[in-house]
């Protein structure tokens, strides 16, 4: 039985090799039917044997290469490599360190202007705790573009503006002064700021980076800047708006604002996301007139400075529009410039043009008490028009808003300037003066929350008396709004 399962077995394998075989020489004998074939066809069109096996072994090259590879990620930087813990040979154990990451960036720049034939500003932020704890240090570097190419360098002076209040990041201010005009021909040439960390942070480096902080193409410069008077009387350098504004807030500030100042004032408002649409609806008007201008300064909430990196807003602006103005002004928009009566903004200032800065008076309103008179209607009255009581308080230090004749200015802060070339004055009081109406410009609800008829009254313990100096003149500037942009704006409310 076993002998006759054997032969069947085998009887059964070569079968199948038979087909398989059979098969393989069915198609030897059609290869060579082709092959016979082709030789009865024109010399041109002959094709060989071996050609035939090259377009075979082409064809099945071309079918593995129809896809392309993947493309291959880019290599990833090694990991530093991880200190251990030792033991020394004195049997101290020596404990490792490691790093990892980054605490805060070493410069970061908002911008660089000139400030004359050979002195610049770059203004930007920089880790507060490698200015509070370590000394960084600044080099300034011109490359011209036309030769010598031989790099013109000085030390830059820096300046921080901000007193201490910085977070994470403190305002900077490099002071580059060279000793000779660069680029006094015109020629173009490029500044370069090389900051030093100077064994901040981690003692064992001194890292240093290499930025180019301003370029200037042939032709570029205009020398007359410097010397030309003014295009501005009146200049205005905002601080940085942000939150949830009250657009008819903004409205009224603006109109005021501008017929206060006259045709030859210009505003710069500072968008850190508080002007939505209704706020740029309100703008809209003024900035097609030219009076205004919109930055959108968003992008500096990544870096955490101070109240919105304000320190460095105001700074630039400084010295972006320097040689532009004559006075600039720094205050916010829920406070309003005033002069008395028989004076104008032109006759004060130049009582007090022996001065690069001159701090102002503040006379803070309620932003809640209002006139019974105006029960029913104060929804229809601009903020400054129906909040008229100021607080009386006596003996107290309030905080002053300030202008200067900013080509005298090196560096800013928010409510004055300790880098100037020149004299400041306090003494203003009776000549200039601001109305602060605190927290009203984020607040969309109606104001008034007490009425009285009183001529002075004492409310959450603290004094007022009846103040209707802004009220009198609301409706001059309703009138001058009118006139200058017409009724686009008479639907807006609260």
């Amino acid at each position: 039985m076993a002998k006759e399962r054997e032969k069947k077995l085998f009887v059964g394998i070569l079968g199948n090799y038979a087909s398989e075989l059979k098969l393989l020489l069915t198609t030897l004998l059609l290869l060579c039917a082709v092959a016979t074939f082709l030789q009865f066809i024109p010399s041109r069109f002959t094709i060989s044997a071996s050609d035939l096996r090259f377009c075979i072994s082409r064809t099945h090259e071309e079918s593995k290469i129809t896809l392309p590879p993947p493309p291959q990620p880019s290599p990833s930087p090694p990991p530093p490599a991880v200190e251990q813990d030792k033991i020394l040979e004195n049997g101290i154990i020596k404990r490792a360190f490691n790093p990892y990451g980054s605490a805060a960036y070493n410069f970061i720049t908002m911008g660089a202007y000139r400030g004359g034939l050979n002195t610049f500003a770059i203004i930007g932020l920089a880790s507060k705790p490698l200015h509070l704890y370590s000394k960084p240090t600044y080099e300034c570097q011109w490359l011209s573009s036309s030769p010598p190419h031989t790099p013109i360098t000085t030390v830059g002076y820096k300046i921080l503006p901000d007193w201490g209040y910085g977070r994470v990041y403190t305002v900077v201010i490099v002071n580059c002064t060279f000793s000779t005009p660069v680029n006094a021909g015109n020629t173009g040439g490029k500044l370069v700021l090389r900051a030093s960390t100077s064994g901040g942070g981690d003692t064992n480096f001194n890292i240093t980076d290499t930025i180019d902080v301003l370029n200037e193409s042939p032709n570029s410069l205009d020398l007359s800047v410097f010397t030309s008077p003014p295009k501005y009387d009146y200049f205005y350098c905002g601080s940085s708006l942000y939150g949830n504004l009250n657009p008819q807030r903004v409205r009224e500030w603006i109109a005021y604002h501008v017929k206060f100042f006259g045709p030859k004032s210009h505003f710069v408002i500072h968008d850190a996301g508080g002007v939505h649409e209704q706020v740029l609806e309100v703008l809209k008007p003024w900035m097609e007139l030219g009076y205004v201008t919109l930055q959108n300064i968003r992008d500096q909430e990544r870096f955490d400075g101070y109240y919105h990196n304000q320190f460095m807003v105001v700074n630039d602006c400084l010295h972006r529009y320097k040689f532009m103005a004559k006075w600039m002004f720094f205050f916010d928009v829920d406070e309003y410039i005033y002069v008395p009566p028989k004076s104008t903004i032109k006759s004060v200032l130049d009582s007090l043009s022996e001065y690069s800065q001159f701090t102002i008076e503040q006379m803070p309103m309620s932003s809640k008490i209002c006139l019974s008179s105006d029960y029913g209607k104060t929804y229809r009255k601009w903020g400054f028009e129906k909040l008229v009581y100021k607080d009386s308080k006596k003996g107290i230090r309030r905080d002053r808003k300030y202008a200067v004749q900013p080509r005298s200015l090196y560096a800013t802060g928010v409510h004055m300037s300790q880098n100037l070339a020149g004299k400041t004055t306090h003494k203003t009081e009776g000549k200039i003066m601001y109305y602060h109406y605190h927290g009203t410009i984020a607040e969309k609800r109606e104001s008034c929350k007490m009425l009285v008829n009183s001529t002075q009254l004492t409310y959450e313990k603290t004094p007022y008396v009846l103040d209707t100096t802004m009220r009198d003149i609301a409706g001059v500037i309703k009138k001058f709004e009118l006139k200058m942009i017409g009724s686009r704006l008479q639907k807006n409310r609260q």
